[in-house]
């Protein structure tokens, strides 16, 4: 019996993890179109629903009875696999990521770690996806994932370096706490910069969306897809979106944390906080996507390999220097 109990809690903290993410995906497709209708001056969403809220229900409604159609040629098993092994990953990785002080289904001391191993599983997927469907537009595209992702995650590694010798700690709350004097925006800005354009490269997102360049590769590694098993990589690649907002809240913005602490913000919760923080940066996202031009690829690695790393290499020199000369590295306890 206890063991049943135990077992519904954590189906019930799944269950509040799952469905807040899928209905924000929902919210965040049509936030993004209606960005893009703006700059360009369009309206965007505006005939399903009012504002055209429902238009993203009404696109997943097509998805789920569209026919799926796989290729005669390809590896069945894995290409079936692909796109569930996208979604699952996207969506584990938010089972470490607090919205506030007490809303985090995993509260484990080694949470950065664990956001950065799911996150370089996440290319797999899209590898086993464009080598699957046997065609050689989506395996250009697979391939050129794989290279990007990993390029940039290195860049990702060095920056979240930098927080945690702030901190002295992988724990994403305590990162968040030690933040409730000065955001650590404001010391480590450079690397709050390269984190987001790092971001940007490792979700596909404009101007770094050459896995599934439309103009060459018609859609990369998607190509092949369609239906519901389409609409899975979609759902995977818009919560790995907010979840690189998410955790740029909590690296640099101070997570849940009031920007001022004064009467009468500091009555509004945490979740409240990070949410609006995580909104910010993707509305930063979708404006990026609006108005800068696609990079080439020699352009991609260029960036991620001889500027983004080495600037990375000597901030972290410096951030150290710094905390060591001044005394001011965190006291961990050892």
């Amino acid at each position: 019996m206890e063991y049943l109990v135990v077992l519904y809690n954590e189906v019930y903290k799944i269950l509040f993890l799952l469905i807040p993410i899928l209905v924000s995906v929902a919210m965040i497709v049509w936030f993004d179109r209606r960005v893009w209708g703006f700059v360009q001056k369009r309206r965007g969403p505006n005939v399903v629903g009012p504002f055209g809220l429902f238009q993203t229900l009404a696109d997943a409604l097509k998805y789920i009875f569209k026919e799926i159609i796989i290729p005669a040629s390809s590896n069945k098993v894995i290409f079936i696999l692909a796109p569930i092994v996208t979604m699952t990953l996207a969506l584990s990785a938010w089972a470490v990521i607090p919205l506030s002080e007490k809303m985090v289904i995993a509260d484990i001391n080694v949470g950065i770690l664990y956001i950065f191993a799911i996150s370089s599983l996440g290319v797999y997927g899209i590898l086993m996806g464009g080598w699957a469907s046997n065609s050689k537009y989506p395996f250009l595209g697979a391939v050129r994932s794989a290279a990007q992702m990993v390029s940039y995650e290195v860049s990702i590694g060095i920056i979240i370096i930098n927080v945690l010798l702030c901190t002295g700690s992988l724990n994403l709350k305590e990162i968040v706490l030690a933040q409730q004097n000065l955001w650590f925006v404001i010391p480590l800005f450079p690397m709050f910069v390269i984190f987001f354009i790092s971001a940007l490269a490792e979700t596909n997102r404009p101007p770094f969306d050459l896995p599934e360049a439309e103009a060459e590769l018609v859609a990369g590694y998607q190509t092949e897809y369609s239906g519901m098993m389409y609409a899975m990589f979609w759902l995977g690649e818009y919560a790995n979106i907010l979840l690189m907002c998410a955790l740029g809240s909590i690296l640099f913005l101070g997570g849940w944390l009031s920007p001022i602490d004064i009467y009468p913000l500091n009555l509004i919760p945490g979740a409240v906080w990070m949410i609006i923080k995580i909104l910010i940066l993707f509305f930063m996202f979708a404006i990026i996507k609006a108005i800068v031009p696609r990079y080439r690829y020699d352009q991609l690695m260029r960036l991620g390999w001889k500027v983004f790393l080495p600037f990375s290499l000597i901030y972290v020199v410096l951030t150290a220097s710094f905390l060591i000369y001044f005394d001011l590295l965190p006291n961990t306890g050892n």
